[in-house]
């Protein structure tokens, strides 16, 4: 049986130090592809934006900065609240998004209750199919 755990919340794209403007969005998170967390941007297109990136990189952005090359997180302070940053880079540009760190985090360990750090191999069930190969 395969669980997911969804959050709708709304994000801040930052223009600038100044300026910034909500984007509904998605956290998704699927227990037959346990290493990922998929994040699905409803901007005012026709088409949502959907990123998919390692849930590890999430979970240890919301405590240091992590990440290189495409996803960068990390915690900052914005307006005396706690965010978490996510800095996203694409051949159709670059974004920069802020999420409240508290839904973040309380989303992250609904989906680490489901499947622990660490426990994400015995999801896919791959140690079986090896040893089904090497059983022929």
């Amino acid at each position: 049986m395969h669980t997911v755990v969804e959050r709708e919340l709304e994000l801040r794209l930052v223009l600038s130090p100044e300026r910034r403007i909500p984007v509904p969005a998605r956290l998704g998170y699927l227990t037959d592809d346990p290493y990922a967390v998929h994040v699905t941007f409803h901007i005012d297109t026709r088409n949502p934006v959907h990123w998919t990136f390692a849930r590890e990189l999430l979970v240890e952005g919301v405590f240091r900065p992590c990440g290189q090359g495409d996803v960068r997180v990390w915690p900052a302070k914005s307006e005396g609240r706690g965010v978490v940053l996510m800095g996203l880079s694409s051949p159709d540009g670059d974004a920069l998004l802020e999420a409240p760190a508290a839904q973040v985090s309380a989303w992250l360990e609904r989906t680490l209750r489901v499947v622990p750090l660490g426990a994400e191999g015995e999801r896919l069930g791959l140690d079986d199919e090896l040893d089904q190969l090497l059983a022929q």
